[in-house]
């Protein structure tokens, strides 16, 4: 397995200011350390929750911060104006396809509706072979737990497969995390795991 190395981590994670200052403070420290190790930061372009805190810890580390924010959201005056870059686009649609493009790896943070069906997505893409880049929930706190413990009951439901569980990577550690993406091997596509038989799982 060849070690990947990321230019730039599509980060997602909520935006709500109204949480537990720990995860503020989570998101701040995720974007600082992403651009002290040289990674680029592509996320959801705006100035408030943990987005806002993850663009702000980056751009102090002076690192690369690469927005993308639906026009509907700029005009509501959403947007963050120091980062390195921002791309202004139609569609909540857009925004994740553009999102995906400019990213060589994901990682959600703490997050409600939207950073789930995200990070979700982006699994399903790399599931599917639309893309072949690693995915990550970066469990702080436990938020992830509950979750977790489905994806597990999923798998055990068979409506996920066996080798499709570690697609998705955890950890409550940045660290570590950053690790497990750049080394997990991620399974072919294969048209028996669509629609064959599941007695091999």
């Amino acid at each position: 397995m060849t070690r990947r190395s990321f230019s730039r981590i599509c980060v997602y994670c909520g935006s709500s200011q109204r949480v537990d200052p720990r995860y503020l403070e989570l998101a701040t420290e995720v974007g600082r350390q992403l651009a002290g190790r040289g990674h680029g930061v592509v996320y959801g372009g705006g100035h408030i929750g943990l987005m806002g805190r993850v663009a702000d810890g980056a751009l102090a580390a002076g690192g690369e911060v690469i927005g993308v924010i639906p026009e509907k959201l700029r005009d509501l005056e959403l947007a963050h104006a120091g980062c390195t870059e921002m791309h202004v686009v139609d569609t909540m649609h857009a925004r994740k396809t553009k999102m995906a493009s400019l990213a060589d790896a994901f990682i959600a943070l703490p997050g409600g509706w939207g950073t789930l069906e995200e990070i979700f997505e982006v699994t399903t893409w790399t599931q599917l072979e639309y893309h072949r880049k690693p995915v990550g929930l970066l469990n702080a706190f436990g938020y992830y737990d509950h979750l977790l413990a489905f994806v597990a009951h999923a798998t055990q439901e068979r409506f996920i497969r066996v080798e499709h569980r570690p697609i998705l990577q955890f950890s409550d550690e940045l660290d570590a995390l950053l690790e497990q993406l750049a080394m997990v091997e991620l399974p072919q596509l294969r048209a028996e795991s669509l629609t064959g038989d599941l007695s091999d799982t």
